[in-house]
């Protein structure tokens, strides 16, 4: 019921977005466009989204666009009764660039650093963005659908 409100909330002071349904725990998810992430960010900490649980990205579909999630929760009233949105940003494949939101939720950091490396997905204005689990030399986007894997892999030194 508590999500419900909140699309409600977001359409009744006028900022703009998607509501893409629920998942089976009545999660609801809305879709924001990328030049307005900053501000919406910005807005759904202040009304009580203060604890980003995790960042990810997928790609839709071979050639479509790639998504970057962020899942949020909102304890205002107890711990037994959090309220939780997912929020969902596509992007053009071509030049994925989306706001980085680690100046409002810390943990975001290695988060989209990790959405980066695997999917090539800028996050503007983020203090590091740079590749987490490939070598910087590394490449492609490896989670990409598109990706062409190498036939060969180089052993590097681990010392």
């Amino acid at each position: 019921m508590q999500q419900i409100r909140l699309s409600d909330w977001l359409v009744k002071n006028k900022l703009v977005h998607r509501s893409l349904g629920f998942d089976y725990k009545g999660i609801e998810s809305l879709q924001i466009k990328a030049q307005d992430w900053d501000s919406i960010a910005i807005i759904l900490y202040v009304y009580g989204y203060n604890y980003l649980r995790s960042q990810c990205a997928y790609d839709v579909i071979p050639g479509g666009f790639l998504a970057s999630v962020y899942h949020l929760t909102r304890i205002q009233y107890g711990i037994e009764k959090p309220e939780e949105v997912c929020i969902k940003i596509f992007s053009p494949r071509n030049n994925p660039k989306i706001p980085s939101s680690f100046w409002i939720w810390r943990s975001a950091d290695f988060q989209e650093r990790e959405s980066y490396d695997m999917f090539g997905i800028s996050y503007e204005n983020h203090p590091r963005l740079k590749r987490i689990l490939m070598p910087e030399s590394w490449i492609g986007w490896p989670l990409r659908k598109d990706y062409i894997t190498p036939n060969f892999y180089e052993i590097q030194d681990a010392h």
